[in-house]
């Protein structure tokens, strides 16, 4: 569904309004534009070509990109929530660009979100395009939404995972990815 920039315009400048602030300001007159301009590049970053490589099919050890920054908003307080993503996995035949594992983050984080949600998506994606053996995912954010409203406490990191296939069902494999990642206590 493509952002209606108009709409879009007109919303936040109603926003504006009703948080008492002067949408006509110096500071806020550009706003409204300048955040529909926004939502049109994360709707342009949602889409993206999902290269597979079959010539290094007989690859089949743990491919890893970790740290991968990651931003996405809250859905309930529309804050910000970011952090880092780490994906893992194992190929059966196929391969994909490495940059496609971090758009493949990308695509479903610019969208109002939940974390559990997010991370189950990028999961569930790889598991359906690369048909691997399994697939790891693992994002460690920060919300906003408690830093800065609520509890207003800062630097407290949320971490989900996702697990398929072989890093369900063996404990080596989930072992060796959560070593790589840093979070294993071996």
């Amino acid at each position: 569904m493509a952002v209606d920039k108009e709409k879009l315009k007109q919303a936040i400048r109603l926003f504006l309004e009703a948080i008492g602030e002067d949408p006509d300001r110096e500071g806020l007159k550009e706003t409204p534009e300048r955040v529909a301009r926004m939502w049109e590049e994360f709707d342009r970053q949602r889409s993206f070509d999902f290269k597979l490589f079959e010539e290094f099919g007989d690859y089949n050890e743990m491919v890893l990109v970790k740290d991968i920054n990651i931003y996405s908003l809250c859905e309930h307080h529309l804050l910000p929530f970011f952090g880092k993503a780490h994906i893992a996995y194992i190929p059966n035949g196929i391969v994909c660009g490495l940059s496609k594992l971090v758009r493949t983050v990308r695509a479903f984080a610019l969208r109002p979100q939940v974390q559990e949600r997010l991370t189950n998506q990028i999961a569930d994606f790889l598991m359906e395009q690369l048909k691997p053996k399994g697939v790891a995912v693992v994002l460690e954010m920060e919300h906003l939404c408690m830093s800065m409203r609520g509890v207003m406490s800062p630097g407290h990191i949320t971490t989900t995972s996702a697990l398929r296939g072989i890093f369900l069902s063996d404990l080596r494999t989930r072992e060796e990815f959560l070593k790589l990642i840093g979070k294993s206590n071996q």
